[in-house]
């Protein structure tokens, strides 16, 4: 899938079905929700999901252990 074809509405359909996904399915991996809804979406959509998932999973995880953006380490210099 080329970038110019992408829209942005398909990025909020691909947040919302993998949000959905991993509510139902808490310990399941990338393929398993390629494989679940990624018929729903263009077949090189699949990275995309995949991403949307580690994004879900990250911000979960800050959920559960109360991180927040304001106590995340501020990224080092490396020059």
């Amino acid at each position: 899938m080329r970038y110019r074809d992408d829209n942005p509405a398909d990025l909020v359909r691909a947040r919302t079905a993998v949000t959905a996904w991993r509510d139902q399915n808490p310990a399941g991996t990338g393929d398993e929700l390629v494989a679940a809804v990624g018929r729903q979406f263009h077949p090189d959509f699949g990275v995309v999901l995949r991403a949307v998932l580690i994004v879900a999973d990250r911000h979960r995880a800050r959920e559960v252990t109360g991180i927040t953006a304001g106590h995340l380490p501020a990224a080092r210099n490396h020059t």
